[in-house]
């Protein structure tokens, strides 16, 4: 499955469950661990446990299941990692406090960088 057609079920299934604050970050040449991050707020610990759960189903479903899943038992931060794509599902305190958005958004250093380069 191509990445952008993983990243629109992410969405999609983000979005269905009313995921807050959603953003999508290009981390290509930030990092060799993903090439996309995809980062939402639930609401509560129910919340994110739902958003992660139903972007693991959704993909599945598609035929991509993750490769590992993270936070899930305790939901104030869960990671699903479908490989190209990394989604992140956290509370508001914890969104703040680790603030991935400033980490590896645009404003970000690029990171490995010499290790993309062809």
């Amino acid at each position: 499955m191509q990445t952008e057609q993983l990243k629109a079920i992410v969405l999609a299934a983000l979005e269905e469950l009313k995921g807050r604050d959603i953003r999508v970050l290009n981390v290509h040449d930030k990092t060799t661990i993903t090439d996309w991050m995809i980062i939402a707020t639930g609401t509560s610990t129910r919340h994110v446990k739902s958003l992660i759960d139903i972007v693991v189903e959704k993909c599945k479903h598609a035929g991509v299941p993750p490769v590992g899943v993270e936070g899930d038992q305790t939901a104030e931060w869960a990671l699903a990692d479908l490989g190209d794509i990394v989604v992140h599902v956290m509370l508001p305190a914890v969104r703040d406090f680790y603030n991935l958005d400033k980490l590896w958004g645009d404003q970000s250093p690029a990171l490995h960088s010499k290790d993309r380069q062809g």
